[in-house]
């Protein structure tokens, strides 16, 4: 969505917060700028304004009536409260596990060539301790999963930096540390593997590690399988 490239602050996403309190997120509601304005302790223009701010940056829908708006949370509105209730979660809680649920399926064959270049294979080996197989396991996760990954953002990751050379510029990526389990069987040390700040493909999951696993796990196309992700204290 092109109105998430908005950026929205502290202010806007306290506005979103008192939306979601008020029902936003399950459908609309009615929403009137004097009833926003009492919960934010502000002006009915600045209620306004901000109402008008989250709808450009995509994270409500809005249809404004004769006695006041219809107001529901979008996709990337709730993505970003997710997003800031994992922040806290990071403050508070130590020790944060995300398990995703999904099936096998077959990737655009792109992991191979990325992870293969000589920018990331040198971080890999240095910073997840080994030399990843030439390729990742690709996971379509579930509906659940889908809305449980942004519990990531409460994860810190292991950091792989950009780099360039003669021909082009690569992007940073995040990695997390993971236990990919199958069948009854488990296998690590693995990584979902992700590029920096993106939210494309959100329903998909990429996996690294330093052996085949679907060779490792017996894994054909469509067998179930879940990746749990842990914070840990060597990342």
């Amino acid at each position: 969505m092109s109105g998430t490239t908005l950026a929205v602050g502290h202010d806007e996403r306290a506005a979103l917060k008192l939306l979601a309190l008020d029902g936003g997120l399950a459908g609309e509601i009615k929403v009137s700028c004097a009833g926003l304005a009492e919960g934010l302790d502000a002006s009915n223009q600045t209620a306004s304004r901000r109402l008008t701010h989250l709808d450009e940056a995509g994270l409500i829908d809005r249809e404004v009536a004769g006695d006041g708006q219809w107001v529901a949370l979008t996709e990337a509105g709730k993505r970003e409260l997710r997003s800031e209730y994992a922040d806290y979660r990071r403050i508070f809680e130590r020790g944060v596990r995300v398990a995703l649920s999904g099936t096998v399926t077959v990737g655009m064959g792109e992991g191979r060539h990325y992870i293969t270049l000589p920018g990331y294979m040198t971080q890999f080996e240095d910073r997840l301790g080994y030399e990843p197989f030439p390729g990742t396991l690709n996971v379509a996760l579930d509906e659940g999963s889908v809305r449980a990954r942004a519990g990531l953002t409460a994860i810190e990751p292991v950091r792989i930096d950009g780099w360039e050379d003669d021909d082009r510029t690569y992007g940073p990526a995040v990695c997390y540390p993971a236990t990919v389990e199958a069948g009854g069987e488990e296998y690590e040390p693995a990584h979902v593997i992700a590029p920096e700040r993106t939210h494309h493909d959100e329903d998909q999951l990429e996996v690294i590690a330093p052996v085949k696993l679907r060779e490792a796990l017996g894994l054909d196309d469509g067998d179930p399988l879940t990746v749990r992700i842990e914070e840990r204290g060597d990342g």
